[in-house]
Protein backbone atom coordinates (compact mmCIF):
# COMPACT_ATOMS: atom_id res chain seq x y z
CA UNK A 1 0.00 0.00 0.00
CA UNK A 2 1.55 3.69 -0.94
CA UNK A 3 2.65 5.17 2.24
CA UNK A 4 3.55 8.75 0.71
CA UNK A 5 2.29 11.43 3.26
CA UNK A 6 1.23 14.46 1.59
CA UNK A 7 3.86 16.70 2.28
CA UNK A 8 6.19 14.28 0.33
CA UNK A 9 4.06 14.70 -2.62
CA UNK A 10 5.12 17.66 -5.64
CA UNK A 11 1.34 18.98 -4.70
CA UNK A 12 -0.29 17.65 -1.03
CA UNK A 13 -3.77 18.21 -3.30
CA UNK A 14 -2.65 14.78 -5.07
CA UNK A 15 -2.85 12.63 -2.07
CA UNK A 16 -6.56 12.19 -2.02
CA UNK A 17 -7.29 12.28 -5.67
CA UNK A 18 -9.52 9.53 -7.18
CA UNK A 19 -8.40 7.52 -10.13
CA UNK A 20 -10.60 5.19 -12.26
CA UNK A 21 -9.37 2.08 -12.35
CA UNK A 22 -11.28 -1.45 -14.48
CA UNK A 23 -14.88 0.73 -14.55
CA UNK A 24 -14.64 2.96 -11.49
CA UNK A 25 -13.30 5.49 -9.35
CA UNK A 26 -11.44 4.78 -6.38
CA UNK A 27 -9.16 6.49 -3.85
CA UNK A 28 -5.50 6.93 -4.74
CA UNK A 29 -4.61 3.94 -2.07
CA UNK A 30 -6.58 1.84 -3.51
CA UNK A 31 -5.99 2.16 -6.94
CA UNK A 32 -3.99 -1.06 -8.40
CA UNK A 33 -4.10 -3.62 -11.02
CA UNK A 34 -3.43 -7.10 -11.17
CA UNK A 35 -0.24 -8.73 -10.85
CA UNK A 36 -1.47 -10.84 -14.12
CA UNK A 37 -1.99 -7.30 -15.68
CA UNK A 38 -0.01 -7.29 -19.39
CA UNK A 39 1.35 -4.21 -18.10
CA UNK A 40 2.79 -5.15 -15.74
CA UNK A 41 3.96 -8.90 -17.19
CA UNK A 42 5.58 -6.48 -19.82
CA UNK A 43 4.36 -3.18 -20.20
CA UNK A 44 2.29 -4.23 -22.72
CA UNK A 45 0.03 -0.96 -22.90
CA UNK A 46 -0.80 1.80 -24.62
CA UNK A 47 -1.18 5.16 -23.06
CA UNK A 48 -1.67 9.31 -23.45
CA UNK A 49 -1.41 12.20 -21.64
CA UNK A 50 -4.24 14.86 -21.26
CA UNK A 51 -4.31 18.35 -19.83
CA UNK A 52 -7.19 20.81 -18.72
CA UNK A 53 -7.21 24.35 -19.22
CA UNK A 54 -9.96 26.62 -18.16
CA UNK A 55 -12.57 23.66 -18.06
CA UNK A 56 -11.86 22.08 -21.12
CA UNK A 57 -9.29 19.19 -21.91
CA UNK A 58 -7.28 20.19 -24.90
CA UNK A 59 -6.86 18.11 -28.19
CA UNK A 60 -8.70 15.05 -26.21
CA UNK A 61 -9.84 13.95 -29.60
CA UNK A 62 -6.89 13.71 -30.99
CA UNK A 63 -5.25 12.07 -28.41
CA UNK A 64 -8.32 9.33 -28.54
CA UNK A 65 -7.26 8.93 -32.52
CA UNK A 66 -3.92 8.04 -31.00
CA UNK A 67 -4.80 6.00 -28.20
CA UNK A 68 -7.11 3.18 -30.31
CA UNK A 69 -4.84 3.69 -33.22
CA UNK A 70 -1.76 2.63 -30.96
CA UNK A 71 -4.03 -0.47 -29.54
CA UNK A 72 -5.17 -1.38 -33.21
CA UNK A 73 -1.49 -1.68 -34.34
CA UNK A 74 -0.99 -4.23 -31.01
CA UNK A 75 -3.72 -6.13 -31.83
CA UNK A 76 -5.35 -5.69 -28.30
CA UNK A 77 -8.98 -7.17 -27.92
CA UNK A 78 -11.62 -6.55 -25.72
CA UNK A 79 -10.74 -2.62 -26.33
CA UNK A 80 -13.51 -0.14 -24.73
CA UNK A 81 -15.49 1.67 -27.03
CA UNK A 82 -14.52 5.37 -27.50
CA UNK A 83 -17.68 6.57 -26.00
CA UNK A 84 -16.70 4.59 -22.86
CA UNK A 85 -12.77 5.93 -22.63
CA UNK A 86 -13.74 9.36 -23.03
CA UNK A 87 -16.86 9.39 -20.32
CA UNK A 88 -14.27 7.76 -17.86
CA UNK A 89 -11.47 10.37 -18.48
CA UNK A 90 -13.94 13.29 -18.13
CA UNK A 91 -15.52 11.83 -15.14
CA UNK A 92 -12.01 11.38 -13.83
CA UNK A 93 -11.56 15.17 -14.03
CA UNK A 94 -14.81 16.13 -13.11
CA UNK A 95 -15.06 13.90 -9.86
CA UNK A 96 -11.66 15.57 -8.78
CA UNK A 97 -12.41 18.88 -9.41
CA UNK A 98 -10.17 19.61 -11.76
CA UNK A 99 -10.86 21.88 -14.36
CA UNK A 100 -7.36 23.54 -14.94
CA UNK A 101 -3.58 22.80 -13.72
CA UNK A 102 -4.15 19.40 -14.06
CA UNK A 103 -2.62 16.31 -16.11
CA UNK A 104 -4.01 12.79 -16.71
CA UNK A 105 -2.36 9.57 -17.89
CA UNK A 106 -4.38 7.74 -19.76
CA UNK A 107 -3.55 3.88 -19.90
CA UNK A 108 -4.89 1.37 -21.87
CA UNK A 109 -3.29 -2.04 -20.96
CA UNK A 110 -3.99 -5.67 -22.88
CA UNK A 111 -5.48 -6.69 -19.66
CA UNK A 112 -4.46 -9.34 -17.18
CA UNK A 113 -3.88 -12.95 -18.22
CA UNK A 114 -5.00 -16.24 -16.96
CA UNK A 115 -1.00 -17.29 -16.54
CA UNK A 116 1.74 -14.96 -16.12
CA UNK A 117 3.67 -15.49 -19.97
CA UNK A 118 4.32 -13.39 -23.66
CA UNK A 119 1.53 -14.47 -25.57
CA UNK A 120 -1.54 -12.67 -25.59
CA UNK A 121 -3.93 -15.62 -26.06
CA UNK A 122 -3.54 -15.68 -22.61
CA UNK A 123 -5.41 -12.29 -22.46
CA UNK A 124 -8.99 -13.58 -22.16
CA UNK A 125 -10.56 -10.50 -20.15
CA UNK A 126 -10.07 -7.34 -22.25
CA UNK A 127 -8.28 -4.43 -21.50
CA UNK A 128 -7.47 -2.79 -18.79
CA UNK A 129 -8.43 1.04 -18.77
CA UNK A 130 -7.04 3.68 -16.15
CA UNK A 131 -7.15 7.43 -15.73
CA UNK A 132 -4.90 8.74 -13.56
CA UNK A 133 -5.55 12.59 -12.98
CA UNK A 134 -3.23 14.85 -11.06
CA UNK A 135 -2.80 18.35 -9.99
CA UNK A 136 0.26 19.13 -12.05
CA UNK A 137 1.31 22.57 -13.84
CA UNK A 138 3.72 22.12 -16.87
CA UNK A 139 6.35 19.94 -15.85
CA UNK A 140 9.26 22.99 -16.89
CA UNK A 141 7.66 26.19 -15.60
CA UNK A 142 9.44 28.81 -17.18
CA UNK A 143 12.54 27.14 -16.56
CA UNK A 144 15.41 27.21 -19.67
CA UNK A 145 16.22 23.27 -20.37
CA UNK A 146 19.54 22.04 -20.13
CA UNK A 147 20.31 19.26 -22.35
CA UNK A 148 22.51 16.12 -22.87
CA UNK A 149 22.83 13.82 -25.88
CA UNK A 150 22.39 10.50 -25.05
CA UNK A 151 24.25 6.97 -25.56
CA UNK A 152 20.96 5.21 -25.93
CA UNK A 153 19.68 5.16 -29.68
CA UNK A 154 15.71 6.11 -29.92
CA UNK A 155 13.99 3.21 -31.37
CA UNK A 156 13.22 2.62 -35.09
CA UNK A 157 10.17 1.13 -37.01
CA UNK A 158 12.68 -1.88 -37.78
CA UNK A 159 12.87 -2.75 -34.35
CA UNK A 160 9.71 -0.96 -32.17
CA UNK A 161 7.80 1.59 -34.18
CA UNK A 162 7.38 4.90 -32.39
CA UNK A 163 4.09 5.43 -34.14
CA UNK A 164 2.69 3.32 -31.54
CA UNK A 165 2.65 5.01 -28.09
CA UNK A 166 3.14 2.31 -25.82
CA UNK A 167 4.67 2.03 -22.43
CA UNK A 168 7.32 -0.12 -22.98
CA UNK A 169 9.64 3.43 -22.56
CA UNK A 170 13.00 1.14 -20.89
CA UNK A 171 15.19 3.26 -23.94
CA UNK A 172 13.70 6.56 -22.37
CA UNK A 173 14.35 5.50 -18.84
CA UNK A 174 17.99 4.99 -19.96
CA UNK A 175 18.68 7.89 -21.62
CA UNK A 176 16.51 10.10 -18.72
CA UNK A 177 19.29 8.14 -16.06
CA UNK A 178 22.37 9.71 -18.01
CA UNK A 179 20.64 13.22 -17.79
CA UNK A 180 20.08 12.88 -13.94
CA UNK A 181 23.71 11.55 -13.69
CA UNK A 182 24.81 14.88 -15.70
CA UNK A 183 22.65 17.08 -13.84
CA UNK A 184 20.66 18.40 -16.86
CA UNK A 185 17.35 18.60 -17.07
CA UNK A 186 16.96 15.46 -20.27
CA UNK A 187 18.42 13.76 -22.79
CA UNK A 188 18.39 13.97 -26.56
CA UNK A 189 18.31 10.64 -28.35
CA UNK A 190 19.60 10.25 -31.61
CA UNK A 191 18.23 7.48 -34.16
CA UNK A 192 20.06 4.49 -35.53
CA UNK A 193 21.73 6.67 -38.01
CA UNK A 194 23.11 9.24 -35.63
CA UNK A 195 20.55 11.91 -36.59
CA UNK A 196 18.30 13.81 -33.56
CA UNK A 197 15.06 12.04 -32.74
CA UNK A 198 13.60 13.77 -29.38
CA UNK A 199 14.44 13.79 -26.29
CA UNK A 200 13.82 11.27 -23.62
CA UNK A 201 10.13 12.97 -22.96
CA UNK A 202 9.44 15.65 -25.78
CA UNK A 203 9.71 16.50 -29.30
CA UNK A 204 12.58 18.98 -30.52
CA UNK A 205 12.19 22.12 -33.08
CA UNK A 206 14.70 24.24 -33.75
CA UNK A 207 15.07 27.39 -35.10
CA UNK A 208 17.63 28.61 -37.81
CA UNK A 209 18.15 31.92 -39.64
CA UNK A 210 14.57 32.60 -39.23
CA UNK A 211 13.64 28.53 -40.27
CA UNK A 212 11.68 26.38 -37.90
CA UNK A 213 12.97 22.50 -38.37
CA UNK A 214 12.22 19.57 -36.68
CA UNK A 215 13.03 15.70 -37.06
CA UNK A 216 11.18 13.99 -39.22
CA UNK A 217 8.67 11.53 -37.88
CA UNK A 218 10.97 8.18 -38.49
CA UNK A 219 12.52 7.60 -35.06
CA UNK A 220 10.36 10.17 -32.93
CA UNK A 221 7.24 10.23 -31.66
CA UNK A 222 4.78 12.40 -34.33
CA UNK A 223 3.57 14.02 -31.05
CA UNK A 224 0.15 16.28 -31.13
CA UNK A 225 1.64 19.21 -29.01
CA UNK A 226 4.20 18.69 -31.68
CA UNK A 227 1.61 18.87 -34.60
CA UNK A 228 -0.10 21.99 -33.48
CA UNK A 229 2.99 24.00 -33.09
CA UNK A 230 3.95 23.06 -36.57
CA UNK A 231 0.35 23.76 -38.11
CA UNK A 232 0.91 27.26 -35.44
CA UNK A 233 3.82 27.83 -37.26
CA UNK A 234 2.92 27.60 -40.81
CA UNK A 235 -0.35 29.74 -40.05
CA UNK A 236 2.40 32.62 -38.79
CA UNK A 237 4.31 32.37 -41.65
CA UNK A 238 7.32 30.67 -41.12
CA UNK A 239 9.25 28.24 -42.93
CA UNK A 240 8.87 24.93 -41.51
CA UNK A 241 10.35 21.69 -42.78
CA UNK A 242 10.69 18.40 -41.31
CA UNK A 243 13.89 16.66 -41.95
CA UNK A 244 17.17 14.60 -40.78
CA UNK A 245 18.44 17.13 -38.24
CA UNK A 246 22.40 16.52 -37.31
CA UNK A 247 23.03 17.39 -33.04
CA UNK A 248 25.41 20.13 -34.29
CA UNK A 249 22.64 21.84 -35.78
CA UNK A 250 21.07 22.32 -32.73
CA UNK A 251 24.28 23.15 -31.20
CA UNK A 252 24.53 26.28 -34.19
CA UNK A 253 20.79 27.47 -34.14
CA UNK A 254 19.78 30.32 -32.48
CA UNK A 255 16.93 28.89 -30.52
CA UNK A 256 15.61 25.27 -29.66
CA UNK A 257 12.92 23.71 -27.38
CA UNK A 258 10.61 21.06 -26.19
CA UNK A 259 7.65 20.19 -27.20
CA UNK A 260 4.99 17.72 -24.97
CA UNK A 261 1.31 17.65 -23.51
CA UNK A 262 3.14 17.49 -19.98
CA UNK A 263 5.31 20.43 -20.76
CA UNK A 264 4.47 22.49 -23.35
CA UNK A 265 6.68 24.29 -25.03
CA UNK A 266 10.12 24.64 -23.28
CA UNK A 267 13.15 26.86 -24.23
CA UNK A 268 16.28 24.83 -24.21
CA UNK A 269 19.62 27.07 -23.32
CA UNK A 270 22.36 24.43 -23.22
CA UNK A 271 22.69 21.18 -24.93
CA UNK A 272 26.36 19.22 -24.36
CA UNK A 273 27.74 22.05 -22.83
CA UNK A 274 27.16 24.49 -25.46
CA UNK A 275 24.75 27.99 -25.40
CA UNK A 276 21.98 27.65 -27.45
CA UNK A 277 22.09 31.07 -29.30
CA UNK A 278 22.05 33.82 -26.74
CA UNK A 279 20.85 31.17 -24.12
CA UNK A 280 17.91 33.07 -23.95
CA UNK A 281 14.05 32.11 -24.86
CA UNK A 282 14.06 33.15 -28.51
CA UNK A 283 11.63 35.31 -30.17
CA UNK A 284 10.18 32.62 -32.47
CA UNK A 285 9.88 30.64 -29.31
CA UNK A 286 8.06 33.01 -27.22
CA UNK A 287 5.57 33.57 -30.38
CA UNK A 288 4.99 30.04 -30.44
CA UNK A 289 4.42 29.65 -27.15
CA UNK A 290 1.91 32.67 -26.78
CA UNK A 291 -0.17 31.19 -29.79
CA UNK A 292 -0.27 27.92 -28.40
CA UNK A 293 -1.10 29.29 -25.28
CA UNK A 294 -3.96 30.91 -26.40
CA UNK A 295 -5.30 28.08 -28.53
CA UNK A 296 -5.08 25.88 -25.72
CA UNK A 297 -7.12 28.09 -23.51
CA UNK A 298 -10.23 28.63 -25.73
CA UNK A 299 -10.45 25.07 -27.36
CA UNK A 300 -11.27 21.46 -26.11
CA UNK A 301 -13.92 19.44 -25.37
CA UNK A 302 -15.86 20.87 -21.94
CA UNK A 303 -15.67 18.87 -18.59
CA UNK A 304 -18.84 18.74 -16.96
CA UNK A 305 -19.63 20.35 -14.12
Amino acid sequence: METYRPDELPDPRNADILVHVGGELVPRSEAKVSVFDSVVQGGDAVWEGLRAYNGRIFALDAHLDRLFDSAHALAFKGVPTRAEVEAAVLDTFRANGMFDGAHARLTLTRGPKVTSGMSPLNNRAGCTLIVLAEWKPPVFGQTSLRLVSSAIRRNSPSTLDSKIHHNNLLNNILAKIEADLAGVDDAVMLDVNGFVAETNATNLVAVRRGKVITPSADACLPGITRGIVLDLAREAGYDVTERNVSLVELYTADEVFTTGTMGELAPVSEIDGRVIGRGVVGPVTRDLQERFAALAANSGTAIPR
